[in-house]
């Protein structure tokens, strides 16, 4: 089967898309130039511009597709239960894993942003917010609910995000699973939130008596 011309475009838009994610993860978006990402996607600098406007447009699509991911992975993981808490394992564990399995398209998401030009800023800032609201919708639900035990609710869903993003930061492919950090960060969050019922002691027994 022949490839279309529009076929062929599409696959050299995921090639240069693919290399710029990882020439802006190792190397920073401001120290990678346009020569470093056509020669990662196996094309001609000018070449280039015939499929994106700028190095700048790359960042910006990389951050949508990034970010709206993430909105409908939260979305869907809070939608997953009418129980708070079973929420907030779920949100967790399902927000960590989107952090570990692209750990290099989270990295370029959350830390390049502030190169992006105005217009696209807010846009991808709508979309960061929406996150924070279903965090937060799930910190509400379960302290009105009294299955949560948060101080300050703020405070906790930033928390719980800063948790799940600062992995993209560290992790490394042949480390610890994406499931296991997963499972791990999701029972951190539970038990962190979760009041722990008390301790029942056993009544001394003393012999002589």
């Amino acid at each position: 089967m022949k490839t279309t011309n529009a076929g062929r475009g599409q696959e050299t838009r995921a090639r240069l898309l693919s290399a710029a994610i990882e020439c802006f993860a190792t190397k920073g978006y401001h120290a990678a130039s346009t020569r470093d990402i056509a020669k990662a996607a196996g094309i001609s600098p000018t070449a280039l511009y015939a499929h994106h406007e700028s190095k700048e447009d790359l960042l910006y699509l990389i951050a949508l597709d990034g970010h709206e991911e993430a909105v409908r992975i939260v979305r869907t993981a809070r939608a997953s239960s009418p129980n708070p808490v079973a929420q907030l394992r779920a949100l967790m564990h399902d927000f960590v894993m989107h952090h570990a399995t692209s750990h290099l398209r989270s990295r370029v998401v959350n830390y390049e942003l502030n190169a992006l030009n105005r217009k696209h800023l807010r846009e991808i800032g709508a979309l960061r917010r929406q996150i924070v609201v279903e965090f937060r919708a799930v910190i509400d639900l379960g302290a009105d609910s009294g299955v949560l035990e948060v101080s300050n609710r703020r405070m906790a869903t930033n928390a719980l995000i800063s948790m799940c993003v600062d992995i993209c930061r560290w992790y490394r492919d042949d480390g610890i699973s994406p499931h296991e950090i997963a499972d791990s960060y999701a029972e951190l969050a539970v038990r962190s939130l979760v009041p722990q019922a008390p301790a029942t002691s056993t009544p001394r027994v003393v012999l002589g008596q």
